[in-house]
């Protein structure tokens, strides 16, 4: 049967103890958006690694709360054909300033950059941050039928 896979790891931080928990989320974004043998990577830093991987791949030299590096490769692993979507990358004290600035939960801060950063790997993307564009509408509308899953507590 067909599934989905979810790979966490830290960089300049210890690995959470709530990796396990993220990486059952980010399969349920995977299951809402109907995809199918995706081998999904999540990689959790502090503000060093994120703002080198910024400067390097962007050009600007600032943190940021996420990226997304697509890779969009197939291959066959035991006769399997298996999708590479790419990486997403989180800087969790990124996470913890945007929260406080949105005044929300660093849960669902999380959440929403999971979803966000599957949605670009998924081909989706937005030019502005207005709620009406259709990537955001759509984050929103995963994160509103997910609402009652937690990954920090």
């Amino acid at each position: 049967m067909p599934m989905n896979r979810v790979e966490v790891q830290a960089e300049g931080l210890p690995l959470p103890l709530w990796s396990g928990r993220l990486e059952a989320f980010a399969l349920r974004v995977l299951e809402k958006l109907a995809v199918k043998n995706w081998d999904l990577s999540v990689l959790l830093c502090d503000e060093k690694t994120i703002e080198e991987l910024n400067a390097r791949y962007r050009g600007r030299s600032e943190p940021t709360d996420v990226l997304s590096f697509e890779l969009g490769e197939t291959f066959n692993s035991d006769g399997e054909q298996r999708f590479l979507p790419g990486d997403i990358v989180i800087s969790l004290p990124e996470l913890s300033k945007n929260a406080v600035y949105f005044n929300v939960s660093e849960d669902e801060e999380l959440r929403r950059l999971v979803v966000h950063g599957i949605l670009h790997l998924d081909g989706m993307d937005h030019s502005g941050n207005s709620a009406e564009e259709p990537m955001l509408f759509l984050q929103e509308t995963i994160l509103s039928e997910l609402d009652g899953e937690r990954v920090l507590s």
